[in-house]
Order: structure tokens, then C-alpha cells, then sequence
């Protein structure tokens, strides 16, 4: 278990690494696309899709963190009320459901990547599979740190966050 948390732990710290980047990455190119249309009246035609690019990137890394950290949404106080052993299948439902929403992620993201692969994104020059990379990526991400969590609630241990 230990080499699983240490190889997860430092993939989800890359993968708000590459969030933060993309993120920061995402602010330059929306602001120097607006002031190219409207001071310079000469807008850049690739900013869009570079922007777009940058958009499905944050949220597919910055939720995959999220879910290694259990950063993603849920009805605490509801669960609470719980008894310890009720709470525990609740745990592992939600942590297979994870794994099942990361596992639909991959498979439809190879679906789409080669059924556009012979397409190219307009004003990138790019293949149109290239934006389901973040997806592809985030899909086995997901699985991945779900998996981890329900190793570690099967073995009675908790994850320990990558972001203190």
C-alpha cells in the first residue's frame, strides 16, 4: 500500500501542478486575445481554441486532485447520521461509482479521440482527438486514486492528502 500512496500521492500533485499551469495559462491567453480585439482591433483566431483546450485541462486535473484528496462533493451530514457500518457501504458505493465514472471517462474519450483523429482542429493546426487528451488522462486518474481509496477502506487505513 505504502508504494501505491507514494506513486498516487505525487500524481495527484502533478495533476494540480499541470491545473495550476493551465489555469495560469487560460488567464494569459483570454487576456491578450481581448486586448488583441479590442485595442488592436486584430483578433487571433486560435485563442479560442487554445482557451478551450486549457478549460477541459483545469477541470479534468483539478477534479482528478480532487478526488484523491475527497475534495468532490458529498452529503456529509446525511452520511453522518449513519451508522458506522452503513456509512462504511456508503463509502465503498461511492468509491466504485468513482471508478465507474473514471473507467466511462477513458473508454469515451478513445471513442471520440479515434473517431476525430483524421479531423483537425481549425486554427491549431492540432488533430481534434488532442482534446480528449485531458479527458483520456483525467478518466484514468480518476480510477486510479478511487482505487486507492477503496484499498484504503478495505484495509481500515485513510489516504492521506497530497495537499496539506
Amino acid at each position: 500500500m505504502r508504494w501505491l500512496t507514494a506513486v498516487t500521492s505525487r500524481l495527484s500533485r502533478w495533476a494540480m501542478y499541470i491545473a495550476c499551469a493551465c489555469l495560469a495559462g487560460l488567464l494569459c491567453i483570454v487576456v491578450y486575445g481581448v486586448v488583441m480585439r479590442y485595442v488592436f482591433n486584430d483578433a487571433p483566431p486560435y485563442v479560442e481554441q487554445v482557451a478551450l483546450l486549457l478549460v477541459i485541462s483545469v477541470a479534468m486535473f483539478g477534479a482528478a486532485a480532487g478526488v484523491r484528496d475527497a475534495g468532490h462533493i458529498g452529503l456529509d451530514s446525511l452520511v453522518a447520521m449513519l451508522s458506522p457500518k452503513l456509512r462504511f457501504w456508503c463509502d465503498i458505493a461511492v468509491q466504485v461509482l468513482s471508478v465507474a465514472f473514471g473507467v466511462a471517462l477513458l473508454a469515451g474519450s478513445v471513442e471520440m479521440g479515434l473517431s476525430t483523429y483524421a479531423s483537425t482542429i481549425p486554427t491549431l493546426g492540432l488533430s481534434e482527438a488532442f482534446r480528449y487528451l485531458p479527458v483520456l488522462l483525467g478518466g484514468i486518474l480518476f480510477a486510479v486514486f478511487s482505487i486507492e481509496h477503496l484499498i484504503a477502506r478495505f484495509a481500515g487505513t485513510e489516504v492521506v492528502r497530497s495537499w496539506h
